[in-house]
């Protein structure tokens, strides 16, 4: 008899009732779509730093990010790298040898960072291959090959073709140096990259630096960055205890910073928005309160207890907000879906933004993500059983006798 009472009233005044479901709907479609686009700018922001050199996590040394000291290696066999590159989290993983030296053309010279790769393991953590202006990228036949930022080539004053001049200390006290011939170069935005990094085959460097099957670090691409500090605990319990595991939250303070401060912005966002939502179902649930005062006294007369009046305004709230939110959540998947397949081109307006160390594309794309439609569904049913509250309260407390003589 309740919920039959509940469901009559809840459509005895349409046009309120409509109003306020058309507010929780466009809210709830609102708050689906802006979760899914502000992952996709997260997403976008982290994949552009540790798409195009760190990766999500890196296995070390102990101690060797702190000085870089190229005698902190470590040996990998391939059965390690292999069952590494098994587990399901685990998207890529390459492993890398860094050299620091002086690369010369002719009269011009300049410090530099060489980045010893196997060219196609690099491919599945960064994307730096993606990046290149001119030449091509390195393959696992090249042998002196070299892919270098256009700003270091500029500087240098070569292209595609020319040959240059590594010098860097070896592992075993002598200067190790070789010719390098420039197979392409890229362009990143980032300055460090563009300036500094050079990306030279790795048994190329390994022989240079007379350091033989040995690697400094192991990049890995996970498949949820956000969950890399997760992840990083996990990688650890399987790898030797000789070996360190650092996250990209580790290696760049700012980006965690940044994506905390996103984290607050939606929060903050959410809030705001329900806050109004909540609000107008109160006004829809105690406005329906307040006209039925005269109904409420003669149900208590006829022996209807304060209880059930209680219980039936409650009802009355939560179905409000279950029909909200099923219409809500299906507007919002509409909305997404398109935004995740489709997006907002922003370019022909906007440039892309660098923040925090990564880049904001100018577009509008979502990410489609099952917690972006449960949490908000969720909050808005909660909401609305709470504004609920208050009104089923007055409701109950009506004294039979005052009650039946209100007009």
């Amino acid at each position: 008899m309740v919920l039959r009472l509940a469901s009559r009233n809840l459509w005895r005044n349409r046009r309120r009732t409509l109003l306020t479901l058309s507010a929780m709907v466009i809210s709830l479609a609102l708050l689906t779509l802006s979760l899914g686009v502000f992952s996709g700018m997260l997403v976008d922001i982290l994949a552009s730093t540790t798409g195009q050199y760190h990766g999500h996590l890196v296995i070390t040394a102990p101690g060797y990010l702190d000085d870089r000291d190229m005698y902190k290696n470590f040996r990998v066999d391939p059965q390690q790298l292999h069952t590494l590159t098994e587990k399901r989290i685990v998207v890529g993983a390459s492993p890398r040898l860094r050299g620091f030296g002086l690369v010369s053309h002719e009269e011009n010279s300049y410090p530099a960072e060489l980045l010893g790769i196997q060219p196609a393991r690099e491919k599945t953590v960064t994307n730096l291959h993606e990046h290149l202006v001119s030449g091509s990228y390195l393959n696992n036949d090249s042998e002196s090959g070299a892919i270098l930022g256009v700003s270091l080539a500029k500087k240098l004053g070569v292209s595609t073709g020319d040959e240059i001049i590594f010098v860097t200390q070896a592992a075993d006290g002598s200067i190790g140096n070789d010719l390098l011939t420039v197979s392409g170069l890229f362009r990143t935005g980032h300055s460090s990259h563009d300036n500094n990094l050079i990306l030279v085959p790795q048994r190329w460097l390994q022989s240079v630096m007379s350091i033989d099957g040995k690697l400094h670090e192991i990049a890995v691409a996970v498949d949820d960055p956000l969950r890399a500090t997760e992840y990083k605990s996990h990688l650890a319990s399987t790898l030797p205890q000789e070996l360190a595991v650092t996250d990209w939250g580790q290696l760049l303070p700012e980006m965690r910073e940044a994506i905390a401060s996103f984290d607050v912005s939606r929060l903050i966002f959410v809030i705001i928005l329900y806050f109004a939502t909540g609000l107008g179902i109160l006004n829809t649930i105690f406005m329906s309160v307040m006209e039925r005062s005269r109904e409420f006294g003669i149900l208590m007369a006829l022996g209807v207890q304060p209880r059930q009046i209680r219980q039936m305004v409650l009802l009355e709230s939560f179905l409000l907000g279950l029909i909200g939110t099923a219409f809500g959540l299906l507007c919002g998947f509409g909305l997404s879906l398109y935004m995740t397949q489709v997006g907002i081109d922003l370019s022909a307006w906007i440039s892309p933004v660098t923040y925090a160390g990564g880049t904001i594309q100018p577009r509008l794309k979502a990410i489609f993500e099952l917690r972006n439609f449960v949490d908000p569904a969720y909050l808005l049913l909660i909401i609305a059983v709470l504004a609920g509250v208050f009104p089923a309260r007055r409701a109950a407390k009506l004294q039979p006798a005052t009650a039946i003589h209100e007009d």
